[in-house]
């Protein structure tokens, strides 16, 4: 494809090449070319275009694409003030805020927290890199092949309601897998779905990624389930029982058992979720936490409710269980050897103590049996076993003839 310049920006078939680097880092390679549907553009073309941006060749070109921070570093633009007074008036959100400048042109954004954060473009050149190593090398870790641990409706649905950010749909559906939560919902995600972007965040976690479903409604999304429960940071007036995790997974659990499908809703990044979708849950899960800072990150919310259920479960393992090895459990574990037995134990008593009065240790006869017997306590507290009770008569021995250069 031939890259074309117009108005001093790159373009590729009528479209800025930013848009197409966009579209292609936004989801897969497949689907952001489909959705450009630009004549002559497929993955083979695909390459030498994202190999302009990437290796930065606008630069030379002194040519910049809408929307790149190449180009608000080329206008001088150093801060949000800058920006603002490039334009003629910024309209936010339904336009009871506008911000006038001393340029020309009119943009809209949605919120003054958004236009502070993309104000100053995006580093598509970064982007384009990711892409073109996708698109030669294919994506990464989409080898590892994962399965649900329980048949459909024996573990609790996960409903993300509206989640804003690609990355935090690929944490949650990391946490769903590392606890055996394989039902993931996504009520209108910002974003679309599929999303490429989720998958890269949820580092392996593939098959809760590919099986998860977006849903148009949050009614539709609760549709087939019997009981669900509602995650909130906020006191609600509303006439429902309140549930800490454990308590939450202990009902979930019993109503699985009787054949009743469950679900955990969670809201928006931004502000949870509304009084209204609480109102339609069984219940409300509230995690402790300090009440003077009591919102939690997306993930890490379903970290815990996730781990919660998986505590009580019997496919639970502490950490990971190879093909070589056996799951542990919580511990000292001494392997094929055993704790020392009483004859082995009271025979390094006699030892030490034996040293001890040698070298003098006993300097107050009347203090010497409760300093024997500490000595004891604390050794037998230390619950040796035969070769450490070895070992220390060793140690004990080499001591008292003082063998080594030191010594003499």
């Amino acid at each position: 494809m031939q890259i074309e310049f117009e108005e001093g920006e790159p373009r590729v078939g009528g479209k800025a090449l930013s848009t197409i680097v966009h579209a292609c880092h936004e989801k897969t390679v497949d689907a952001g070319l489909a959705a450009l549907a630009i004549p002559g553009l497929d993955r083979q073309a695909l390459d030498p275009v994202l190999t302009y941006c990437a290796e930065l060749r606008c630069e030379a070109d002194q040519v910049t694409c809408p929307g790149c921070k190449r180009r608000t570093d080329a206008q001088g633009i150093a801060s949000l003030d800058d920006f603002i007074a490039r334009h003629e008036e910024i309209v936010v959100g339904d336009g009871a805020v506008r911000l006038l400048g001393t340029g020309t042109g009119r943009l809209t954004t949605p919120a003054l927290a958004a236009l502070e954060k993309t104000w100053s473009g995006e580093n598509y050149w970064f982007w384009a890199r990711r892409v073109l190593r996708k698109l030669r090398h294919g994506i990464r870790r989409a080898h590892i092949k994962g399965s649900p641990i329980a048949p459909a409706g024996k573990t609790p649905s996960i409903i993300l309601v509206e989640p804003q950010l690609p990355d935090n749909i690929g944490m949650v559906a990391r946490a769903c897998a590392n606890f055996g939560l394989d039902d993931l919902r996504l009520v209108d995600p910002r974003d679309g779905w599929p999303n490429e972007k989720a998958r890269i965040a949820a580092s392996g976690a593939n098959y809760v990624i590919d099986d998860a479903a977006a849903y148009e409604t949050y009614d539709a999304a609760l549709a087939d389930l019997n009981w669900v429960c509602a995650t909130t940071a906020r006191q609600r007036d509303l006439r429902k029982p309140v549930m800490t995790p454990e308590q939450v997974v202990v009902e979930m659990r019993r109503r699985i058992g009787d054949g009743q499908r469950c679900g955990i809703i969670f809201g928006r990044e931004r502000n949870g979720l509304e009084t209204a979708e609480v109102a339609k849950a069984d219940a409300i899960v509230m995690i402790p936490v300090n009440s003077r800072f009591a919102s939690l990150n997306l993930a890490q919310a379903v970290l815990i409710l996730g781990y919660e259920w998986m505590r009580h479960s019997e496919a639970a393992s502490l950490g990971r269980v190879t093909t070589y090895e056996t799951p542990v459990t919580s511990g000292v574990h001494l392997g094929d050897q055993l704790p020392a037995t009483k004859e082995e134990l009271f025979g390094f008593f006699e030892h030490i103590e034996a040293e001890l009065e040698r070298q003098g240790f006993f300097s107050s006869p009347g203090k010497r049996p409760s300093v024997v017997n500490n000595l004891r306590s604390m050794f037998l507290r230390a619950e040796l076993t035969g070769q450490e009770v070895k070992t220390l008569r060793g140690i004990v021995a080499t001591l008292a003839r003082g063998k080594g250069l030191v010594r003499k």
